[in-house]
């Protein structure tokens, strides 16, 4: 199974992923290639370190979304590379029905909430303002509902007396790091 991973930020997911493949423990998934739309994401670095082309690809004029020439740039390279699945590890735009259809049931995304719980923007914060006592993150197929899609799998964290907001956080980001590999890995063996 081929994948793609487009992400905008530091590249922590994409690097878990990686880290999986260098051990073994991605099934028959294969890192093919890394797209960010920003040209100075820590993700693009992980390209190197890896062995795995990782490319900026412009997104601009739009700041949040992926649509128009932009959106047609990044279907036409991420066909380039023959995708099987194509992982959303922090890519920070709402993606446009054109892209959707391009890769309609091989787009998953990784949520830092329990979804349906705390949708959209700062997943971890709302979970954190709530005072919730589990919290977790979700991998789900991408449709045009943001962060609606079909479940895959999830993890729960749980929120103890002791935490801070940031220790919150590093807990969600160590679900994070777990799961997305082993989803990824088991998509590879029931797609085989």
């Amino acid at each position: 199974m081929r994948v793609v991973i487009l992400g905008s930020g530091r590249g922590s997911n994409a690097e878990a992923i990686l880290l999986a493949q260098q051990a073994g423990k991605l099934g028959r998934a294969q890192v093919v290639q890394i797209f960010s739309d920003k040209a100075d994401a820590g993700i693009l670095a992980l390209g190197s370190r890896f062995g795995v082309p990782a490319t900026f690809l412009d997104a601009a004029p739009f700041k949040t979304k992926l649509d128009g020439a932009a959106e047609e740039h990044y279907v036409a390279a991420i066909n380039a590379c023959r995708a099987d699945l194509v992982v959303l590890a922090g890519f920070m735009r709402v993606l446009k029905p054109g892209f959707l259809t391009a890769f309609a049931g091989k787009i998953i995304n990784l949520h830092p909430s329990l979804l349906p719980s705390f949708p959209g923007l700062d997943g971890i914060g709302q979970a954190w303002r709530r005072g919730v006592k589990i919290a977790g993150c979700t991998v789900h197929y991408v449709t045009q509902e943001v962060d609606g899609g079909p479940i895959i799998d999830q993890a729960a964290v749980r929120i103890d007396s002791e935490d801070t907001p940031e220790s919150f956080a590093e807990k969600i980001h160590a679900a994070e790091h777990a799961l997305l590999p082993v989803v990824i890995a088991r998509l590879s063996e029931a797609n085989a």
